[in-house]
Parts: structure tokens; sequence; C-alpha cells
């Protein structure tokens, strides 16, 4: 029986080890890496689902990582700091926004540069933004329009009035046209 403990032991630790692989792996490939790259800053009037962490992307490509997010006292905006790989040289007039990934997943911020001859240096503000888009709110409005749309034309339904093309209700038969 003490041999059975020992190839239990040892089939237990085995098994560690190759989870602890399997896990300095996944963080190794994870693609989060805090390495190099020059940091931006943008304006946002709107960051809702936007977190620390998140992906920046050019094209698809994820180039660079949010590393910071805060408000301004004074404007209330969010100021939301990026770092951009050191490889990826952005023109002044480069536009940034907050996109979905999808119905259900998070946001991250897209970059697309413009055609500027000179780029944005270590620090610097991209100037041209466009705040996160809020399903929920688009949801509401879109409720609120078709209620309304749909309260307007009961209303014009019951004036009393009816629409020149239509036959009054009643008898059955239609008389007879007289020569």
């Amino acid at each position: 029986m003490g041999r059975h403990g020992v190839a239990e032991t040892l089939t237990g630790a085995l098994v560690l080890v190759v989870a602890v692989a399997f896990l300095a792996y996944a963080v190794a490939h994870s693609g989060r890496t805090a390495g190099s790259g020059y940091p931006l800053q943008a304006r946002f009037d709107n960051i809702a689902g936007l977190t620390v962490g998140g992906d920046v992307r050019i094209a698809g490509v994820k180039v660079g990582t949010v590393t910071d997010q805060r408000i301004d006292p004074k404007t209330f905006s969010a100021i939301v700091t990026i770092s951009v790989h050191d490889d990826i040289q952005l023109p002044k007039d480069t536009a940034a926004s907050i996109t979905s990934e999808s119905l259900l997943g998070g946001k991250y911020v897209a970059l697309s540069p413009g055609g500027d001859d000179t780029n944005l240096k270590p620090g610097q503000t991209i100037t041209i933004t466009q705040s996160s888009v809020s399903l929920e709110e688009l949801l509401g409005k879109f409720i609120f329009s078709v209620t309304s749309l749909n309260s307007s034309n009961s209303g014009n339904k019951s004036g009393g009035q009816q629409p020149a093309n239509s036959q009054p209700s009643g008898g059955g038969a239609l008389a007879p046209l007289s020569k």
C-alpha cells in the first residue's frame, strides 16, 4: 500500500508541473506585454466599457494598450492614456474612436492614421476623437421614437374622420345606379 501512495504522489506532482508549464506559456503568449511603447493621450466625452489593459488597434491589428483613464476635473471629459508600439509612427491628424468588439464583447480604441507629414510625439494628445456609443441609449431612443410614432398615428385615426377612399360602414348592398 505504501508503494501505491508514492505512485499517486508522483502523478500529482507531474500534473502540477504540467499545469504550471501551461500557465507560464499562456502568460508569456497572451499579448498583454508591458514592454516598449510610447504614451499618447486622447480626450473623450464617454468611454463606457473601455478598461485599462484594453487593446489599441489599427485596422483590427493590436498595436498598443490602454494604460490609464481618468477624469478631467475642469471639463469633465475622460482622458485616456494609451501606449503604442515604438515601431508605429502615427501622423498628427490620427483619429481615435472607442469601438465595440461585438454586441456582447468589450471595447477597444481604434486608431485611424491620417495623412499629415508630422508625427505625434510621446506624450502628445490625439485631438480627433469619437466617444463610445452606448447600445442601451440607442435602443432606448429607437423604442421611444417607435412608441411616439405609434401614438401620433393612433391620435390621427381617432379624430373621427374616415379616409377618403373608405366606404361607409352600414348597409350591405350598394344601391343600383339610376339612369
